[in-house]
């Protein structure tokens, strides 16, 4: 756990970076830009272990949440509890995303996420199974410098704030770079007594390690579709390189193809009244590699959340 807890340190320094007047970042005096929201929201972090003839995904429970936080034009902060399914087994998890810009022009993206227990689904006709031994460990950043201004993105979708500066239609790009560490385990290994046979030895993965750096790009847009109601897509490929590890039950190599493909995207949708707004989003970050001898391993990581906000200030 040290080496994703460094990262994770990292990930705020480079936050604190760009942040030096914090006063300008985070005070907003305009009560009017001030609300208190409810939302419901979808987490999940799930691999895959593919070959030419077989899948095998891993995919956790309790994905669900309600909670509540607030919001204005600089930040958002909201808070969830997780809903557990007493008819089901139950994945320990730890998941903190976070997602700010900075200066107008700098998109921070940092997630944490550990979690342990997963059901084990596969597209060869065996049971679904769920397994508490499996790990799963992800912490990355994600950083985009754009060519315009892109406060809109989040003042209007997010935080129900009005649109003042932009047109109906608004699309920047930019450039920027990711950096990443991802790990997985399973007791004896992810694969199960009856799935391990419909792969070769070198896909029995007892433990996986991956420290990816890398290069991205992408637009950021957005789409004011009448006066109330604006959306958003924003899409953000990359390539890197990954330093990876895999350690079997018997062996471990060290895969020969150290490219790592990602791609991120978010679509918004706002609905903005005089007090109240309602506003949805759906983001999800794909990673994938070569673990070599004709196995693939595919990262997914998914958030939406639906909110409903109450805006303050004296409105007419």
């Amino acid at each position: 756990m040290r080496k994703p807890f460094l990262l994770f340190i990292c990930c705020l320094g480079c936050i604190s970076l760009y942040g030096q007047d914090l006063d300008s970042l985070l005070v907003d005096r305009d009560d009017r830009n001030y609300s208190l929201r409810i939302f419901s929201n979808f987490k999940v972090n799930k691999f895959n272990i593919t070959d030419s003839d077989s899948k095998t995904k891993f995919v956790p429970n309790n994905r669900y949440g309600l909670g509540a936080g607030f919001a204005n034009k600089k930040i958002i902060i909201d808070i969830a509890i997780n809903i557990k399914n007493p008819n089901k087994e139950k994945t320990s998890r730890f998941d903190l995303q976070g997602t700010t810009i900075l200066k107008n022009k700098n998109y921070v993206k940092i997630f944490t996420q550990v979690y342990k227990g997963f059901n084990v689904k596969n597209d060869f006709d065996e049971p679904t199974v769920f397994r508490g031994d499996i790990r799963s460990v992800s912490v990355g950043l994600n950083y985009l410098y754009t060519f315009s201004d892109i406060e809109f993105s989040y003042s209007v979708l997010k935080a129900g704030l009005a649109n003042k500066n932009y047109d109906n239609v608004f699309i920047t790009g930019g450039i920027g770079a990711f950096g990443s560490f991802d790990y997985f385990s399973g007791n004896p290994s992810v694969l199960s007594e009856t799935t391990g046979p419909y792969y070769n030895t070198q896909a029995d993965v007892k433990r996986y390690k991956g420290l990816s750096f890398g290069v991205l790009a992408g637009f950021i847009s957005f789409f004011k579709l009448s006066n109330n109601i604006s959306a958003t897509l924003n899409v953000m490929p990359g390539i890197g390189l990954v330093d990876k590890r895999v350690q079997l039950q018997d062996d471990s190599f060290k895969p020969s193809d150290p490219m790592l493909y990602k791609l991120d995207f978010l679509v918004g949708l706002s609905y903005n009244l005089n007090r109240y707004y309602v506003s949805l989003t759906y983001n999800n970050g794909i990673y994938s590699t070569d673990l070599d001898y004709g196995n693939n391993y595919l990262l997914n990581l998914t958030k939406a959340k639906l909110a409903v906000g109450y805006k303050f200030g004296n409105r007419k």
